[in-house]
């Protein structure tokens, strides 16, 4: 990911808006990562939003974090378990009170480790999509043989239309600029196979306007699920359905690896030798895969830097969502995202070339 060390600070009063009260080990767990956050961020001014009775006490433990945080009262808390609609109509959570302060400008955005749908229904109600964003997704960092790789969606829409998915391409790769610091990010369109007749009429006409646009010399092409580990492209785009699929089916394999690996070494006392001997080598690649520097999915196209921390994240996995969240404000995500929608609105409203030869044959 991109160097985090001292960044701009962003011309909203505060860089963040966090939810101290969102996760299931909140609030221990945010002050936590912030306080890890702050070495990294030490420009940074953090909008702490929860009870400011059970915060105030807690902070004071956490000094570097206490340096740049400043606490705002919230009355109450979104469980796990409310629905989005419930939610909704809860004005003084801690989860509502960040994302207001992102809605008026108050803070660039908002990180929380709290209920997902309650905060993608809140973020899409309160903040609105950006100018010619038709959905937001959820994008995510993910390891690959080749470094990391940018997936988008990840389940916020289930299924899409041509539009969406070029929308996708669009803030995947502001995503990867950001995230990944890349200048030119490479982009892939998930499929059943590479060949350009693979696929259904949407994916098929994304591609076309793809390979049209000014992304063209950054569109790979259609790319498969074995792809995304490999690293072929720097960005996979697909909707949420196979995103999700694809997320959880990776989580699940390296769970798989990683429990047989146990089971090999405990053997007998030969394999066991032989763990001593590859131990240093199998830490690097724990390190390497951890899904801690993985945490933060990202709800691009909003206006705002919505960023979801996974719910039973540590110290660590927490801090990683603010470094997430510090490179998508200081790199301005949202401005790119603008300039390059601008730039394909045209292609995405042209009719494809079965509807121009459908058109002509009914003249």
């Amino acid at each position: 990911m991109n160097d985090v060390s001292a960044p701009a600070i962003p011309a909203a009063p505060f860089s963040l808006a966090i939810d101290a009260m969102g996760g299931d080990h909140a609030p221990d767990i945010v002050l936590a990562g912030l306080e890890l956050a702050a070495d990294r961020h030490p420009n940074a001014r953090m909008l702490l939003v929860g009870d400011e009775s059970l915060l105030k006490p807690q902070l004071a433990k956490y000094p570097k974090a206490a340096r740049i945080c400043e606490i705002r009262h919230a009355s109450s808390a979104i469980s796990m378990e409310m629905k989005p609609t419930s939610a909704l109509r809860l004005r003084d959570s801690s989860l509502r009170v960040a994302i207001d302060a992102v809605a008026h400008e108050e803070a660039g955005g908002i990180v929380s480790a709290g209920n997902s749908g309650a905060m993608l229904a809140l973020a899409k109600i309160v903040l609105k999509t950006l100018p010619g964003v038709t959905r937001p997704a959820m994008a995510a960092v993910n390891p690959s043989a080749r470094g990391d790789v940018v997936m988008l969606d990840l389940g916020a829409n289930i299924s899409c239309d041509t539009r969406n998915l070029v929308e996708f391409a669009v803030m995947g790769e502001a995503f990867a600029k950001a995230v990944l610091g890349l200048p030119a990010p490479r982009i892939g369109l998930l499929n059943v196979g590479v060949e350009e007749l693979k696929g259904d009429e949407r994916l098929r006409r994304a591609a076309e306007i793809l390979r049209e646009s000014p992304l063209s010399d950054q569109f790979y092409g259609f790319v498969e699920g074995h792809d995304i580990t490999a690293g072929t492209t720097d960005v996979v785009v697909t909707d949420g359905f196979s995103g999700n699929i694809a997320l959880k089916t990776g989580e699940g394999a390296l769970k798989l690896v990683s429990q047989l690996l146990q089971r090999v070494f405990k053997t007998n006392l030969l394999t066991r030798i032989g763990y001593l001997l590859v131990r240093p080598g199998l830490e690097r690649m724990k390190e390497w895969i951890d899904p801690r520097r993985y945490n933060g999915a990202v709800f691009v196209g909003l206006n705002g830097i919505v960023v979801k921390s996974h719910g039973g994240a540590d110290a660590e996995g927490f801090a990683a969502a603010i470094d997430v969240a510090m490179d998508a404000v200081t790199h301005s995500i949202n401005e790119k995202i603008r300039t390059r929608l601008a730039q394909v609105e045209r292609l995405m409203s042209a009719p494809s070339e079965n509807e121009s030869a459908e058109a002509s044959a009914v003249a």
